[in-house]
C-alpha cells in the first residue's frame, strides 16, 4: 500500500460536553482531506448518570476503578449515547462514520490490567500486537471514518475501559507502517505555552533536544510531562508528528495556518 496520509484525532471531555464544540470541531474534522480516524473518551456524562443510578464513582489518585456497574454506565455512555450522536453529527455533514469499540472487527485486543497494589478492575492495557492495522486499513480503504470510542475487549467476551489518549497512540504507532500518520490531541489549551497564563505563548515546534531543553528548564512540567513523553514515543516508533491543540483552531490545518504545538523528530 502506498503512503498516504492519515489523522488520527483524539477528543475529550471539553469538545464532548459542550455541544456548539462538538458542533464546530466535527464540521471542521469533515473539512480535512485524506484518511481519518476520531477516538473520543466520555466526558461528564458517564459520571452524571452513575449519580442519578445512586452509583458511587470510585477513584484512587484521581483514576477511576472501573467495577462491573461502572463498566455497564461506560458501555452504554461511551459506546452509545457519545459514540452514536458523533457518527449522526457527522453523517449530516457528509463524513460516512462508523462507530466502533475495540471489539468490533476484533480491532482492539487488550489485556485486562493485572492487580498489583490496586485493583483497576475492568481496564484494559494495550500492547505491540493490540491494534489489527491490516483491517482498520481496509476500513479506510472502504472509505468509512472510523470513530473509536474508550472501549476494548480481551478476546474472551468482556469488554474494557481503556483510556483514549492510549488508544488514539496505538492505534497511530500501528497504522504509521501502512499510513504517513499525524496523530493530534485537542485539549483546552491552544498548544503548548511558553507561560501556562498567557494562551499565546504557544511553541509551534518542539524536537526532542528542545523537548529536554524545556523541560530543564522547567517551562515543560507536571500534567504536561506525561503528554509529551507518549508523544514522543509514538514518534519514535514510527508516526510523523503528534499536534497538541484545541479543538476550536482545527480548521487551521485545512487553510494550511499553524494548529498548536506540533512535536516531531
Amino acid at each position: 500500500m502506498e503512503s498516504k496520509a492519515l489523522h488520527i484525532i483524539k477528543i475529550g471531555g471539553n469538545v464532548i460536553d459542550n455541544s456548539e464544540n462538538l458542533y464546530h470541531f466535527l464540521k471542521d474534522f469533515t473539512a480535512l482531506d485524506g484518511y481519518k480516524i476520531l477516538v473520543h473518551g466520555g466526558g461528564k456524562v458517564a459520571t452524571q448518570l452513575s449519580e442519578t443510578l445512586g452509583i458511587e464513582p470510585k477513584l484512587v489518585d484521581g483514576r477511576r476503578i472501573t467495577d462491573v456497574e461502572t463498566l455497564r454506565i461506560v458501555t452504554m455512555v461511551y459506546g452509545g449515547l457519545i459514540n452514536k450522536n458523533i457518527v449522526a453529527q457527522l453523517q449530516r455533514f457528509g463524513t460516512n462514520a462508523i462507530g466502533l469499540t475495540g471489539a468490533d472487527g476484533n480491532f482492539i485486543r487488550t489485556k485486562k490490567r493485572p492487580v498489583k497494589t490496586i485493583d483497576y478492575g475492568f481496564v484494559g492495557d494495550i500492547d505491540k500486537s493490540s491494534v489489527d492495522s491490516q483491517a482498520i486499513a481496509r476500513l479506510l480503504e472502504a472509505g468509512f471514518t472510523p470513530a473509536f470510542c474508550a472501549l476494548t475487549h480481551d478476546g474472551d467476551g468482556q469488554l474494557l475501559n481503556t483510556n483514549a489518549d492510549t488508544i488514539a497512540s496505538a492505534l497511530a504507532v500501528s497504522l504509521s507502517t501502512l499510513f504517513e500518520t499525524t496523530l493530534i490531541y485537542c485539549f483546552e489549551k491552544k498548544g503548548v505555552l511558553m507561560d501556562v497564563d498567557d494562551e499565546d505563548s504557544i511553541i509551534r515546534d518542539i524536537d526532542p533536544a528542545g523537548y529536554e531543553e524545556l523541560k530543564e528548564k522547567q517551562i515543560i512540567h507536571s500534567g504536561m510531562l506525561p503528554k509529551l513523553e507518549n508523544a514522543f514515543a509514538a514518534i519514535a516508533s514510527g508516526v510523523k508528528a503528534v499536534v497538541i491543540g484545541k479543538s476550536d483552531d482545527l480548521g487551521e490545518l485545512k487553510n494550511g495556518r499553524p494548529f498548536g504545538t506540533r512535536l516531531s523528530k
